[in-house]
């Protein structure tokens, strides 16, 4: 299979024969440069690949994202761009591997258990964010959207590229969010990799299109729902019953 990077402007080819501990940070998929083609055999702009049955790593994806390539891919509700690059103009969230992981990120003043209660769900977390996430990584607040999506692919990913993953949704400002890739066709000449996991959620309910529910837990005692997704009504409930968390003046109920 081959994938044209436009960030390095190379083919990558990629086989699935190789096992698990080979290939780049363990992917299942292995990966090499190719010489540039000629102009007539490919062009700049998005390419697509879709993901083996196996759910396994595109070695593409942990390229393009370590060269600070915009590169689409599917989660558990919406489909998001990945960045590794610098972003000052729109908060992002960040996606992690592991609830662990958090900790390393962020002061949490949540209770404990509330994060492996609340993740992995159709959830982002907003919480202070610590010394070691980049700095560059919305620099205009002390505060930072944590995710780890229900999603094996992402998880994965995330594990295997080594750090925080920048998310934003894909779609343009003020149009639906995207649950598969001919949604976002428009963005597509902007994008490096299109990672096609079929259609996110069940590719068609209104319910999946509100993305995932962005809480802020960064106050201890208090919790803020800064934008309602599609899991409020689970996730109040963990917070106001098991939790006995309350509402504070930022939360939009």
């Amino acid at each position: 299979l081959l994938v044209f990077s436009s960030c390095t402007g190379h083919w990558l080819s990629f086989s699935p024969h190789m096992g698990l501990s080979e290939g780049l940070a363990g992917s299942a998929w292995s990966s090499r440069l190719l010489c540039p083609p000629s102009p007539a055999l490919g062009a700049p702009g998005a390419q697509l690949l879709r993901l083996p049955g196996s759910g396994a790593i595109p070695t593409a994806a942990v390229v393009e994202l370590d060269a600070s390539a915009m590169v689409a891919v599917p989660t558990n509700t919406l489909y998001s761009l990945a960045c590794s690059g610098r972003s000052e103009a729109k908060l992002l969230a960040v996606c992690l591997g592991l609830v662990a992981d958090i900790y390393r990120y962020c002061h949490v003043r949540a209770p404990e258990g509330l994060l492996k209660d609340l993740l992995p769900v159709p959830m982002t977390l907003v919480m202070e964010r610590s010394e070691q996430l980049n700095k560059d990584l919305n620099p205009f607040t002390p505060l930072v959207g944590i995710r780890i999506p229900d999603h094996a692919f992402m998880q994965d990913l995330a594990r295997v590229f080594g750090g925080p993953l920048p998310l934003t949704s894909a779609n343009l400002s003020s149009q639906a969010s995207s649950l598969n890739v001919e949604e976002f066709q428009d963005l597509w000449p902007q994008l490096s990799l299109v990672i096609d996991g079929e259609p996110a959620g069940d590719g068609q309910s209104s319910e999946y299109h509100l993305g995932s529910a962005v809480v802020d837990v960064s106050v201890p005692g208090r919790f803020g729902i800064i934008c309602p997704g599609c899991a409020l009504e689970s996730t109040t409930a963990i917070l106001q019953q098991k939790y006995r968390l309350l509402p504070s003046y930022r939360s939009c109920l």
